[in-house]
Order: C-alpha cells, then sequence, then structure tokens
C-alpha cells in the first residue's frame, strides 16, 4: 500500500499542499489516537534533518496525544479528500468517530503511528522541540488580533524531525 521514499522524492509545493490542500496531524497509536485537520505548518531543514513544523491549540483534542506521543504524523491527501478533511476539521474525537464519519482507512506505520490508506503521502515525526506561542512575541499585532482575539486560546508549536517518508503505491 506505501513504499517508504527519501523525503526529496516528494513532489509537490509544500505551501499549496499545507494552506490549499490540507493535512491532518496524528498522534496516538493502535490503541487509541487522534487526527486534526490543519492548514497552518511547513516543511524544511532544522538540525541538519528535513522537517516539519506543526500548530495544535491546547484546547483541541489532539493536544492531548500530541503532549503524550513522541512522534506524530502529517498526512497528505489529493482533491478528492476534501471533504473528508473538512469532516476531521469540524469534529471532535471526544464527542465523535470521525474518522468513521469521514470514510477515511486508518494505517499504521511500521513504527505503529496513524496514518491513512487514501494519503498520497505520510510524513512520520519525532518531537524535537515545542513550545507555546507567546502573545509578548508577536510583532504582527494585527495577527494575534485576527487569530486569537474573542478567547482563542494560543497555538503551541511542534518541530518534528522527519524520520520516515510513505509515498501511496498507485
Amino acid at each position: 500500500m506505501f513504499e517508504k521514499i527519501e523525503i526529496r522524492e516528494m513532489a509537490g509545493n509544500p505551501v499549496e499542499m499545507i494552506g490549499f490542500q490540507w493535512m491532518l496531524i496524528s498522534a496516538g497509536g493502535r490503541e487509541s489516537f487522534n487526527c486534526m485537520t490543519a492548514s497552518w505548518g511547513g516543511l524544511g531543514y532544522m538540525w541538519n534533518e528535513p522537517a516539519a513544523f506543526v500548530f495544535v491549540r491546547p484546547n483541541r483534542h489532539t493536544f492531548k496525544f500530541m503532549e503524550s506521543a513522541s512522534m506524530f504524523t502529517i498526512s497528505f491527501f489529493g482533491g478528492e479528500c476534501k471533504k473528508a478533511l473538512s469532516i476531521c476539521g469540524s469534529k471532535s474525537g471526544r464527542d465523535t468517530d470521525k474518522i468513521a464519519e469521514s470514510g477515511l482507512s486508518p494505517w499504521f506505520t511500521p513504527e505503529g503511528n496513524p496514518g491513512y490508506a487514501e494519503a498520497k503521502y505520510i510524513l512520520e515525526c519525532r518531537k524535537a522541540y515545542s513550545q507555546m506561542l507567546s502573545a509578548g512575541s508577536f510583532l504582527e499585532v494585527d495577527a494575534l488580533k485576527q487569530w486569537y482575539g474573542e478567547g482563542n486560546p494560543l497555538h503551541k508549536m511542534y518541530v518534528g524531525l522527519v524520520d520516515s517518508v510513505y509515498k501511496r503505491l498507485s
């Protein structure tokens, strides 16, 4: 179903894949996991390794999984999965089985981390750094007002070093 590839073999524009096609951030294991749709984050190179950074608000159900797991995955899909990603981004795993409702099929890496059979790519990331965003550190004050006003909690940023990349076989 998937083959392991080098990150340099991935096709696609990360800005398009994250910001417009969206991604699923997942953490946990075979017994219990959760995912959330995200359109904020990035891919790059840090500490001489391929890296990903993602953002999760503490009030999201996925947050407790991110906090307790040493790894997380990022799954990238094609446009045909946009409805499923909308469900995963608008429903909480606290209240519903959003995987069943979305129609996605869980697939686990050899390390036991959750991904999805429908994904084009799954990045398995080892948590290397995390930190809460700080209101006092915003240089773009309008961004703070726009995204965190009216009681919205600040995100926690997670930097993950990419250990494995899986590409779905056609």
